[in-house]
């Protein structure tokens, strides 16, 4: 074979390895996660989560702006509320603070971007959890989809193009998908979080949505262990309506990227989410890793494992150094 094959010659300029390079990486597969909190008077920096904040009203737009015109495919909004209670009031008040976020947004940006709206009631309830508890304190599934099927309503008049059902309720889609149709919402598309596990990777997170929770989700959320039962989910998600899939986190379940991409009759996302976030960053700031490098590495290897879009953090700064 050697010397006559040379793989080496399809890596010998910069023009030669562009020219053959097998996976894309552009603006528009990334979407941004932002964080709105009610009340605040500035942006409030998220400890975990070097460079990322919770923002007002006025610089959530700024941000948005700035990511749309930085050419990101998308933006995922997530509501941080004053006051919280048993069922999550303010997730449907339409004063709420992400309600009034997305109208903000739609006003701005009209159809220049893909507005998202993560549909779960964990940001807003006393307890943290995904949906209401029962008299036992545990998360009653059906109980909680009429309250997402609330919440999707309230998203969808508020100006959301897509809804982002993240709580792992069984039917959650098929119920939004029947309330969002019962309403005359027929364009409203569905990003079903369709294999969502129980990380240890959201820790920031928690910070950063000043989360209620004690205890686990793991009566929800998957088992980090289980594969088959992501596609199961997947499979169950797009036969109630979804338009488009979840892997949740990326980086450890690549290899379920890679199944629901090989299966999925609808577009595949995956959320590189804090933890993973916050790893490369701290690296970074010590100096151990190449910063630019490795978030472009990260994010070029959930597309290679067949991801359509990547939810992350760095969608507007690393969107800028694609262009």
């Amino acid at each position: 074979m050697f010397p006559e094959h040379r793989p080496r010659r399809l890596r010998t300029t910069p023009a030669m390895r562009r020219l053959v390079s097998e996976t894309t990486l552009r603006p528009r597969q990334l979407i941004l996660p932002l964080f709105v909190a009610e009340a605040l008077e500035r942006p409030r920096p998220i400890s975990s989560m070097p460079g990322v904040v919770q923002h007002t009203r006025d610089s959530l737009r700024q941000a948005a702006a700035d990511a749309v015109a930085a050419g990101v495919g998308g933006l995922m909004l997530f509501g941080v509320p004053e006051t919280r209670d048993a069922v999550g009031s303010g997730a449907t008040d339409e004063n709420g603070v992400l309600n009034v976020a997305l109208r903000d947004l739609r006003k701005d940006l009209g159809d220049d971007t893909v507005l998202m709206a993560d549909t779960c009631l964990d940001e807003f309830t006393d307890h943290g959890h995904c949906g209401v508890l029962d008299s036992a304190g545990v998360v009653d599934n059906d109980a909680t989809l009429d309250r997402y099927a609330d919440m999707a309503l309230a998203q969808a008049e508020a100006g959301a193009h897509v809804l982002g059902p993240s709580g792992m309720m069984d039917g959650q889609v098929g119920t939004i998908r029947r309330a969002l149709d019962g309403a005359g919402h027929t364009d409203t598309g569905i990003l079903a979080y369709s294999a969502k596990y129980a990380s240890a990777f959201y820790g920031p997170f928690r910070e950063a949505v000043d989360s209620q929770l004690t205890g686990d989700r793991n009566s929800y959320q998957q088992d980090p262990g289980n594969a088959r039962e992501a596609l199961r989910e997947i499979e169950l998600d797009v036969a109630e309506g979804a338009d488009a899939v979840m892997v949740k986190p990326a980086l450890a379940y690549l290899d379920v990227v890679r199944a629901a991409a090989e299966t999925s009759p609808v577009p595949v996302a995956a959320y590189n989410i804090s933890g993973e976030y916050a790893m490369v960053e701290g690296a970074a700031a010590q100096g151990w890793v190449e910063r630019e490098r490795t978030i472009l590495e990260v994010l070029t290897s959930i597309r290679r494992a067949g991801a359509d879009l990547v939810l992350t953090y760095w969608a507007a700064e690393a969107a800028a150094w694609l262009d």
